[in-house]
């Protein structure tokens, strides 16, 4: 009869990599000797491993935690399409080592853009996750139980300014809020109702709200059945080093866009 842990070894079995989430060294030296190999995901290499991928957010949610390191291992050249993987991670015990292992089957749909997109921004990837959270939640309840769009412009604030004009008085003029404050963050969607885009600084300073965006549109290609709003947010992303997260009124969805390039769609309901 085979035993628990023969039954379980089935789990490794065939498995090209050992992904080890925000491991202490002690328990990456456990595995020293694995004939596979580790990758280590965490927000810094304390563990001096050779292959390694910055988890700039600990993203409460395990499963976007993982797909977040898969993504950023494809993206290095650590796994590719068809390999599995091992993935060891902390589930119960917050901050402490792996409690849980995950095997998943990495594929090319993987490759949201996500890992791009707050790895490779001026904008700090927690102020990136805070604008995120207010469109997404904005898509849900809308403004006053009404679908809403809205747009929302982070990083490389002093260029937008310049590529951009006021369409009313600026309510965050003489401020000095942020976004992922729970109080500005109902400000942000009761603003949300009027016309113009929200310009977010690097560090997730609210610089104004109702800016009427300027760069030129030629040569931005969206998607068909988007509209001015999409274009706006495209374009100022391939004049400026900032990101756009565009929420959409007729379909609810928000969708991120950087170096003009539309990168990621996400329907708030499924998040």
């Amino acid at each position: 009869m085979a035993t628990l842990r023969d039954s379980l070894g089935d789990f490794v079995d065939g498995v090209d990599g050992l992904f080890l989430f925000s491991p202490s060294t002690a328990y990456y030296e456990r595995f020293a000797d694995a004939d596979v190999p580790r990758v280590v995901i965490a927000n810094e290499n304390g563990v001096g491993a050779d292959s390694f991928v910055e988890l700039p957010l600990e993203f409460d949610n395990v499963r976007d935690r993982i797909r977040f390191g898969v993504e950023g291992a494809m993206e290095h050249g650590f796994v590719a399409a068809g390999d599995t993987v091992a993935c060891a991670v902390s589930v119960f015990e917050e901050g402490g080592d792996a409690d849980s292992l995950v095997r998943v089957r990495v594929d090319e749909s993987m490759r949201s853009g996500i890992y791009d997109l707050f790895t490779d921004s001026r904008a700090e990837p927690g102020v990136i996750r805070d604008v995120f959270e207010v469109a997404i939640d904005l898509g849900k309840k809308g403004q006053k139980g009404k679908p809403v769009g809205a747009l929302f412009v982070v990083g490389d604030a002093g260029k937008v300014m310049n590529k951009s004009r006021p369409l009313s008085y600026n309510p965050f003029e003489k401020s000095h809020v942020h976004v992922g404050d729970p109080i500005v963050n109902v400000m942000l969607k009761e603003f949300s109702r009027l016309d113009g885009a929200f310009v977010v600084s690097d560090s997730g300073k609210i610089v104004s709200a109702y800016r009427y965006l300027e760069p030129s549109a030629e040569g931005v290609d969206i998607p068909k059945g988007l509209g001015a709003r999409h274009m706006a947010g495209g374009a100022i992303t391939r004049d400026t080093n900032a990101i756009a997260i565009v929420l959409s009124e007729s379909d609810g969805m928000v969708r991120a866009f950087k170096g003009g390039d539309l990168i990621l769609e996400i329907d708030p309901e499924e998040y």
